[in-house]
């Protein structure tokens, strides 16, 4: 099968060394000119996937056309934010081919899921196209040949376990569901709860807090996911609570060790500008505040979040107000 990767950071760089390991043809598309042509040359991604080595046989181009010709399967491994004008370049896939997003955020602005982005921005594009894979996917753990699961979501069934059946492993299992929103819903959402138990960790608040942080984050992920067309048995599912624990917990979890950073006094925008890599959980954040307010949905671990990030409120300040609030029956 040829493959296009688009996004040349650790997860997508990941993914091309997963799927040529099965003899899948794979094209690697890095957006940086400079940066595409050091992979091809060094054969080595040391930015962002330190240490492996990507075998001649993947090519990398910053070249999209290039990276699109004769695809079957297209995967967005880009930042939610950049999807849009990557997607417009694209302008249309082929009648059988599949467009996989392995992206986890909702884009500012509008709130839309990559499922929208795609339906709004490629032309002849049915949704029977479209997937998204997702679940408890650490990069690093999975270029190390540890075992993984994560979840193939369609609403087609034929496309989903097109892409269970060529994409899984020996170290990765897939499962399908046909809960698009669901999936994408519990994988963006989760990020923004891993920046609250990042921040939990930076203030040193313990294990009881942190608990029940994920308990109740995990309570408001599946009711905004709900009200925008989301299963509630997905969110208890790999793309749900799976990846809300890793995502949490994890040493290498960007959107996490955020939250930690800024729990330990530090400010966005010098957390921001000492990384090279995306933490989606910033930018979904306000998205997924904007959404729930639109809706009457109430997200108050999230909209404490955005209050942390957007409005300089003290941890200790958003912490107060979540603990004051009105005493109600558990939902």
């Amino acid at each position: 099968m040829r493959v296009s990767i688009l996004g040349a950071g650790n997860w997508g760089t990941t993914l091309a060394l997963m799927f040529q390991a099965k003899s899948h043809v794979i094209t690697l598309w890095e957006y940086d000119t400079e940066q595409a042509e050091a992979i091809a040359r060094s054969r080595r991604n040391e930015k962002f996937l330190p240490g492996y080595v990507i075998p001649n046989a993947i090519r990398v181009t910053a070249n999209l056309t290039r990276a699109l010709d004769d695809a079957e399967v297209v995967i967005l491994a880009i930042p939610a934010q950049t999807c849009r004008s990557v997607v417009r370049l694209i302008g249309s896939i082929s009648s059988d081919g599949i467009i996989v997003s392995v992206i986890k955020g909702l884009e500012q602005g509008t709130g839309k899921r990559i499922s929208d982005i795609c339906g709004e921005e490629l032309r002849d594009f049915e949704t029977r196209q479209y997937c998204v894979l997702s679940g408890p996917t650490i990069a690093t753990e999975i270029a190390a040949g540890l075992p993984s699961s994560a979840v193939v979501a369609s609403d087609c069934h034929v496309s989903a376990e097109i892409i269970q059946r060529e994409f899984s492993s020996a170290t990765l299992r897939l499962y399908s569901s046909d809960d698009v929103t669901g999936v994408e819903m519990a994988g963006a959402l989760k990020n923004v709860i891993a920046l609250a138990a990042g921040i939990c960790d930076g203030m040193k608040l313990g294990f009881n807090s942190k608990g029940a942080l994920l308990t109740r984050g995990l309570a408001e992920i599946a009711r905004l996911g709900e009200t925008m067309g989301g299963k509630r048995q997905t969110f208890s599912g790999l793309s749900g609570i799976g990846d809300l624990i890793t995502t949490c917990t994890s040493p290498h979890s960007r959107n996490r060790t955020v939250g930690e950073r800024i729990g330990s006094g530090e400010k966005l925008k010098d957390v921001l500008g000492s990384m090279v890599m995306v933490a989606e959980g910033v930018w979904t954040a306000r998205a997924a505040s904007e959404l729930a307010a639109k809706t009457g949905i109430e997200i108050p671990i999230i909209d404490a979040v955005c209050k942390i990030l957007f409005e300089e409120t003290p941890p200790h300040v958003a912490l107060g107000q979540l603990m004051a609030r009105d005493l109600k029956v558990e939902d």
